[in-house]
Parts: structure tokens; C-alpha cells; sequence
């Protein structure tokens, strides 16, 4: 009983890896075409006064303005271009920072952690979504490569109530394609991507503002190639 027990086991870590190597392979080559965040959001939504119709459109990294590339690195991983996906050092310090202080909780997840848990997972704390992270992140850096986790990032990110990747931001602020965004607005954007939903690209506060100004500075170190 216990043999069979075992072997099952080992039957469904199989599946699970087979199943995940394979849907990372496919999502090397086609756009992401939704996320649990997206799902979970629209489910949240149901029987609002004020319903949030998602706004979505892919766009190829050659489409993006690489304006926008920098200013997610400057903001959110300035050291993407050379981890493996993991950012050890970040990492650290979070965790010393929320063991003094578990009731603001800090992060230290690089992009990569990020695209993968957008594009694969679902949002939360758990060790188990935690765990599926990291064995996703691994995939992603090793199958993907820094230039296709930057686009599926800039594709699936929150960027505000509905809003999903770059194209659908840069039209809702700034009523443009995503191509010809500007550094300040592409700073913009990013400022608000700690809580796209508390914060405002459209109507920003002093807090945005003073982060637009500080990534927009910051911009000026990141440089990206585009063939890694």
C-alpha cells in the first residue's frame, strides 16, 4: 500500500514538471493570454456598481519604448540585466526588514520572480506559491531568456484598476501606443507599479511624483541589450 502510495507520488511530480517545462516552452513563443491576477480580479469585481472591463493588448518588445524597459529596471530590479533571477542580497534584506516589522511586509522579488508569478501563479504570501516561484523563475531564465521575460513582464503587469501591460497604460494615460512613450512617462507608469491600484498614472500625488522623479534619475544608469 505504501509502495503504491509512493508511486503515485512520484507519477504526479512527473506530470507536474513535464506539464510545467512544456506550458513555459509555449509561452516562449505566444502571448500570455491571461493570468490568474486578471481572473481573480474580474472575480472580485462581480456585482460592482462600477465594473472594471479588462484592457489588454500585446505588443512585441521591438514595439515597446525601450523608455518603458528602463524604467521597470530602474524601479523594480536595476540589477535584472545581470542576476539569474534571483537577487540574493535583495532578498536578505527583505527578510531582515519583515522580521523587525511583520505588519509591513517588504519584498525582494527581482522581474523575473515577478513575470513568473503573473504569467504561472496566483498573488499571496504562502510558502507553497512561494516555492512554485522560485522552480518557475529557474524556468523562465533558462528557457525564456532576460529579453522575453522583459517582454512578457511589460505584457502582463498590473498598471492600474483593469489595466494590464504597457500598450493598454499608454493609451488609458496617455491616449498613445506604447512605442512612442516618452522617459517622464514611462516613469511614470513605473511609480505606480508597488500598487497600481492605490496609486494613479492619471491623476498622480506628490508621492508618485517624487518617485517619477527619483526613477526617471535612476534611468539614466540602466542600459539594456535587447539580443541577450
Amino acid at each position: 500500500m505504501l509502495k503504491r502510495f509512493f508511486h503515485l507520488l512520484l507519477k504526479l511530480f512527473v506530470s507536474f514538471l513535464l506539464i510545467s517545462v512544456i506550458w513555459v516552452v509555449v509561452y516562449k513563443f505566444i502571448p500570455v493570454p491571461l493570468t490568474a491576477t486578471m481572473i481573480m480580479n474580474s472575480i472580485a469585481n462581480i456585482g460592482s456598481e462600477d465594473p472594471v472591463i479588462w484592457s489588454k493588448d500585446w505588443k512585441s518588445i521591438s514595439k515597446i519604448s525601450p523608455q518603458y524597459v528602463k524604467a521597470v529596471i530602474a524601479s523594480e530590479d536595476q540589477k535584472f540585466n545581470d542576476h539569474s533571477g534571483f537577487d540574493v542580497e535583495a532578498i536578505k534584506k527583505a527578510f531582515e526588514s519583515n522580521s523587525k516589522n511583520s505588519k509591513k511586509l517588504k519584498g525582494g522579488s527581482t522581474i523575473s520572480q515577478q513575470t513568473a508569478k503573473n504569467a504561472f501563479l496566483w498573488q499571496g504570501r504562502s510558502w507553497v506559491r512561494k516555492g512554485l516561484e522560485a522552480y518557475f523563475t529557474v524556468l523562465i531564465e533558462i528557457i525564456w531568456g532576460k529579453k522575453r521575460i522583459m517582454e512578457v513582464y511589460l505584457n502582463i503587469a498590473e498598471m492600474g484598476n483593469g489595466i494590464y501591460g504597457v500598450e493598454a497604460a499608454s493609451q488609458a494615460y496617455f491616449g498613445k501606443s506604447a512605442d512612442k512613450i516618452n522617459k517622464s512617462e514611462a516613469a511614470l507608469v513605473a511609480a505606480i507599479l508597488p500598487s497600481p491600484k492605490r496609486y494613479s498614472a492619471k491623476s498622480p500625488g506628490p508621492y508618485v511624483r517624487k518617485r517619477q522623479r527619483w526613477i526617471s534619475g535612476q534611468m539614466n544608469n540602466v542600459s539594456w541589450d535587447y539580443e541577450k
